[in-house]
Parts: C-alpha cells; sequence; structure tokens
C-alpha cells in the first residue's frame, strides 16, 4: 500500500497503472494528497467515504456523459466512495466555459444540479446551449458568470492543475480514473468501479 508521505511513480499493473512509491515527483511533479485530496476541487459521493475515485471529464465528451451514470450508480452502491471531479475540458472552448459556470457554482451549492444538467446533454456544445441548458435546469446564469469573476483566479488554477495532473499520468483522453493509488485510463462500467473500490480497500 502506498505511504501517502511518499512521491508517485508510475508502473504497469493488473488493472489500470499502479501508483508505486519511488522517485515520482522528478517524474510527474505530483503528490497523493495533490490528486486525491485539492481543497477546491468539487466532491460528490460520500465525503467521508474511506475510498476516494478521481474523474478526469469534459462535458462535451460522450464517454463521460454515457458512463456517468454508471459512475454514479457505483458510487451510490458503494456508499463510502468520495467522488473528486476533476475538470479536464480538452473538447475546446464550450467545455472551457462550462467548466467555468458549474465550477462557480460550488458556493452556492448548486455545484451537483448544474454538473447533471450538462452531462445530461447530447452531442457538442456551444457557449449558448451551456447557458441555455443551466438556464432551462433553474440556474441563473448571470449570477454564475459573476461568480466566476470573482473566483478567476481560483478557478482557472484548479483546471489547470487537473490539467498537468492527467498529461502528468499521460492518459489519453477523458474519461480518466484514480482510484486511490490506480490509475484506469478510458471508461469504466459499473462492475469495473466496483472492483477497483474493493481493490482500493485491499
Amino acid at each position: 500500500m502506498l505511504d501517502r508521505r511518499h512521491f508517485m511513480t508510475l508502473a504497469a499493473g493488473a488493472a489500470g497503472f499502479a501508483l508505486l512509491p519511488g522517485v515520482a515527483r522528478a517524474q510527474t511533479g505530483l503528490t497523493v494528497e495533490e490528486v486525491l485530496s485539492d481543497p477546491t476541487a468539487p466532491v460528490r459521493g460520500n465525503s467521508d467515504g474511506d475510498v476516494t475515485l478521481v474523474e478526469y471529464f469534459d462535458y462535451q465528451c460522450p464517454a463521460c456523459k454515457g458512463s456517468h451514470d454508471e459512475v454514479m450508480r457505483a458510487v451510490e452502491k458503494d456508499g463510502k466512495v468520495r467522488l473528486v471531479m476533476k475538470d479536464w475540458p480538452i473538447f475546446g472552448e464550450a467545455s472551457v466555459y462550462a467548466s467555468h459556470l458549474v465550477l462557480a457554482a460550488v458556493p452556492s451549492g448548486g455545484y451537483a444540479h448544474a454538473q447533471e444538467a450538462l452531462l445530461n446533454t447530447k452531442g457538442a456544445l456551444t457557449r449558448q446551449a451551456v447557458e441555455t441548458t443551466l438556464e432551462k435546469a433553474g440556474l441563473d446564469v448571470d449570477a454564475l458568470r459573476s461568480a466566476y469573476r470573482d473566483r478567476k483566479g481560483e478557478i482557472d488554477a484548479l483546471i489547470m492543475r487537473n490539467s498537468h495532473q492527467a498529461e502528468a499520468f499521460g492518459f489519453p483522453g477523458t474519461p480518466a480514473f484514480v482510484a486511490e493509488t490506480t490509475l484506469y485510463p478510458g471508461v469504466m462500467d459499473e462492475k469495473a468501479l466496483l472492483e477497483a473500490f474493493a481493490k482500493a480497500r485491499g
């Protein structure tokens, strides 16, 4: 089991890629705490859970949208998982705009509602489609834009950290997951997620 005081390095594992102690800061510049416990990153699921699952995602990613319900079902079925959502907007400007507005909803308690609304859209997004979707979900887009401006530095820095982590891990795209100390690039269904939770506790 990886001691959280150590740095991480990547090595191929049977399920995903195991994060092993060693000279990882030289390779990735990351610590386990930075990946699992970023205080700015939104948390869904059980905030006091004994397993942390990190998901790197994009609001325009078809695979992220298609697998989102399974991710939430697995987290709910287990009941003891912290789900840390890490925006990695790689599909263009509309994705960045979506991330800005949804992350701006965190302080008001509207994050999960805004996230669900956008992850349940079909196809590509535009700035207007992002705004229309959030408005139809009952969110005040003007207030979200204002909230983003107020927290711009914090939100932009979070997205940059997320992107740096995903790129350091060599993830080919979204979605991508980290379950405690194991990387899982690509889509995971409910069964695979539940197995990952069990492995993390093992």
